[in-house]
């Protein structure tokens, strides 16, 4: 009885760089995409917490400004609030709106963190934060159009710069920005991490 005797015939170089990056990409897939995508999910998280209370932070600063000059007579004030310009309660309603909207992402932003292969969600969280990016956008564009001709005014038109008189409130105004347009960039980065987990998949 005779043996089946097989040859095994050597592998080209080219078939065995396709055989061992098969290998590699199965066991990355296997062990390096979830400790990646869990990573990225736990800085999604705490990005959104600063993005949170730079919104906050924000309404707060301007939701709260108000300023009187002082003058001899209690009969002749001059009154400056956040509430007599509409751009500016646009921005507080905007922050306030994108404040609770973040509120509200956490506890999706922790399941990510528990179960990083999560994709359905993510593509929610990536509208919403897209809808939210445009309106604090919006509102903080607006109240830095109105800031700056508070500062510097405008000849032609006959607007005076009030920053001259309005110091206090010039300055409140002019901070609250600063947590606005810092979570606008905390925004994109969060849109920009979901994007890249969805492509990993």
């Amino acid at each position: 009885m005779k043996e089946a005797v097989e040859i095994e015939q050597p592998l080209s170089s080219v078939q065995r760089a396709v055989v061992v990056e098969k290998g590699e990409s199965s066991r990355s897939r296997a062990y390096v995409a979830p400790g990646l995508n869990r990573g990225i999910s736990i800085i999604d998280l705490v990005l959104r917490l600063v993005a949170l209370v730079g919104t906050l932070g924000s309404a707060i600063a301007m939701g709260t400004t108000n300023e009187t000059l002082p003058f001899f007579t209690q009969f002749i004030q001059f009154r400056a609030e956040y509430n007599d310009l509409p751009s500016f309660t646009f921005f507080v309603i905007a922050n306030s709106v994108v404040c609770a909207y973040l509120v509200l992402s956490i506890p999706l932003a922790i399941v990510h963190v528990i179960r990083s292969s999560a994709r359905h969600s993510r593509l929610i969280l990536i509208f919403f934060d897209t809808a939210m990016l445009a309106l604090l956008t919006a509102g903080a564009s607006a109240a830095a159009a109105i800031v700056y001709l508070a500062h510097k005014g405008n000849v032609r038109a006959n607007w005076f710069a009030i920053c001259q008189q309005f110091n206090s409130f010039c300055e409140r105004i002019s901070g609250s920005l600063i947590g606005s347009f810092a979570a606008i960039v905390v925004m994109i980065l969060l849109i920009f991490l979901s994007s890249f987990v969805l492509v990993r998949h």
